[in-house]
């Protein structure tokens, strides 16, 4: 792993190469590194934007809508000036704004089962910020195939919650459908567009995606695997739930891996 940082780089990551736990080894792995981001959106922004700030070498943002006016609200990646924009192209400016250095890849598409395998294996690991169980499970399954670490956040009012997913490092850790077998009925759980959300949740969440992506690329702290972590926003209150690995779940094989 290459070193040569340009005076540049070396002034703009100055704030991580002085963290122990970082240096010019852990940004170099953040260079290298590659993520892929699904949906660009209240979640999606922030992260994205995260992200591109620290240096992520080339980052995949995935989305098939467009900017409208009720997003202004949360997804802080777009503008009013870019109204009508494919939120891929809208959320590509202001990350490239951010910083110049890292490689951005706009991919307007919807996710489906023709598509969702080739986009998770091109990248090293996955950020889930969709707002309906058909993605979030196309995209787990996906990740449990090609072996990426998944991690997956949503919100709903007030409350949002967050957990990484990698059955593929041991034989302790969930997958996705360990802690949601099956989607739950349609009309079960509504969308933000129709229940509402605090625009500030979104963005908190989000940024938790990209503070543990980062972790997972560097190899550092205490991973959320096998943890649900969840925020009340109203009562300021963190809580994490442990998620025990399904020895039967049908997509990770339960107790059985692969080191």
């Amino acid at each position: 792993m290459t070193l040569d940082f340009s005076e540049a780089e070396i002034q703009r990551y100055s704030r991580h190469i002085l963290l122990k736990e970082v240096g010019g080894t852990g940004q170099a792995k953040l260079r290298a590194a590659s993520v892929l981001i699904i949906g660009a959106g209240g979640l999606g922004s922030p992260a994205a934007l995260y992200l591109a700030a620290a240096g992520i070498g080339r980052i995949g943002l995935v989305d098939h809508d467009h900017v409208e006016l009720s997003n202004l609200q949360r997804q802080i990646a777009h503008s009013e000036a870019r109204i009508g924009v494919a939120k891929t192209e809208s959320a590509a400016v202001a990350m490239a704004a951010v910083n110049g250095l890292v490689t951005i890849e706009p991919l307007w598409a919807r996710i489906d089962a023709g598509n969702v395998d080739r986009l998770v294996a091109d990248y090293d690991l996955v950020l889930d910020g969709t707002d309906n169980f058909e993605t979030r499970f196309l995209v787990a399954d996906a990740c449990v195939r090609a072996k990426r670490t998944l991690i997956s956040a949503a919100v709903l009012r007030f409350e949002g919650q967050l957990s990484t997913f990698k059955p593929q490092a041991g034989a302790n850790y969930p997958c996705y459908r360990c802690l949601y077998p099956e989607p739950p009925p349609p009309g079960l759980v509504p969308r933000c567009s129709e229940a509402g959300v605090l625009g500030p949740v979104t963005g908190v969440m989000g940024v938790l995606q990209a503070s543990e992506a980062m972790k997972e690329i560097l190899g550092i702290g205490t991973s959320l695997a096998g943890i649900l972590l969840l925020w009340d926003a109203l009562d300021m209150q963190f809580r994490r739930i442990a998620i025990p690995r399904n020895p039967d779940c049908a997509v990770c094989g339960g107790g059985h891996h692969d080191d």
